[in-house]
Order: structure tokens, then sequence, then C-alpha cells
């Protein structure tokens, strides 16, 4: 996925409560040059990385506080995509389809005890899927 992630971009992950969301944000982040480790952002909400870290301007945010759409709009998101790709979990939490062209990956847990990945692939990112 980070070879095809560009500006403008939006990775929601969606899914419950230790279902592998900040994973997938940090292997995203560790595919795009982050070294170490990438904190949670559930405290401050939008955790920023900017080249050199990164191969380019990524917002690792995290809705799970955020109890009415509306607050979101001081974070000032869409306005971030001008530069910068975002990687939103719980983006849920904004309503039913905040970003339209949203790469959307819904994890969930299967009754096997595994976790079971679901990917909604908008037209933006139709001719870069399937990853290769």
């Amino acid at each position: 996925m980070a070879s095809v992630l560009r500006p403008g971009d939006v990775v929601a992950l969606s899914g419950p409560l230790g279902a592998g969301k900040t994973s997938i944000a940090r292997g995203l982040l560790a595919a795009l040059g982050l070294e170490g480790e990438a904190p949670s952002p559930s405290f401050a909400i939008v955790q920023p990385y900017d080249p050199p870290e990164v191969r380019m301007r990524v917002l690792h945010v995290d809705l799970y506080r955020i109890e009415d759409p509306e607050e979101a709009l001081e974070l000032g998101l869409d306005e971030a995509r001008n530069d910068a790709a975002l990687v939103v979990e719980w983006p849920e939490r904004l309503g039913d389809d905040p970003w339209p062209d949203a790469l959307w990956l819904t994890l969930a847990f299967d009754d096997a005890g595994g976790r079971r990945l679901t990917a909604r692939v908008p037209d933006a990112w139709e001719r870069r899927w399937p990853l290769t």
C-alpha cells in the first residue's frame, strides 16, 4: 500500500478494539520509511509524520475520542489532504461516508478467533488495486 500511497489519499481503518487498526497504520508508516515505534495517536488525535522521517507527509489520526463529527472540523483534516495522506482509525466517528474516495479497510474477528480484512476500493484507487 505504501508504494501507491500519495498526498490527498485517505486510508480509513475501521473495526472493533484490538482488531489491528493501529498495527496496520504502523506497518504502513514503517513501509514509508519510519524507523522505530509509531505511537498511537489516541490521546493527541493527530500524529503528523514529515519527510525525511517518511517519504511523504502523513497524518495518523485516531478518532476514537471524537464524540461529535463537528469536533473533527477543528482538526483541519480536509485541508491537510492538500499535501498529506491521511491514515484514519475510527473513521465511522465522522458519520457514514466522510471521505467517499477513501480506501476503506474494515477489520473483524471471525468465529475461529482469526481476523478478516475487507477492502472497499473507490474509483480513486481502482488503478492501484489490487496491490502488488
